[in-house]
């Protein structure tokens, strides 16, 4: 499964579309953001995906956590969300 990557200027709802779309093949999703900025767009994105899953049944929940990354050599700091179902 790979972890869907939020940016800034990332809509909204196409990453929501992902998340719900990933959720619904494996049951758990994973969505990353790095900056203030794009952890927003993710968090929206997040709200927009439970309220797409509530439709097909599904009650989910995020579980953040701190997760470091490499990016052109250098270790960053993203936030990681787990989406499960409840």
């Amino acid at each position: 499964m790979n972890v869907i990557k939020v940016s800034g200027t990332s809509r909204t709802s196409a990453v929501a579309g992902a998340i719900a779309g990933v959720f619904r093949e494996n049951k758990r999703a994973e969505v990353q953001a790095i900056g203030a900025i794009a952890v927003n767009q993710a968090v929206k994105a997040l709200a927009l995906a439970k309220s797409y899953l509530k439709e097909d049944g599904y009650d989910i929940v995020f579980i953040p956590e701190f997760v470091d990354v490499e990016i052109d050599g250098k270790v960053r700091t993203a936030i990681k969300f787990v989406v499960e179902e409840r």
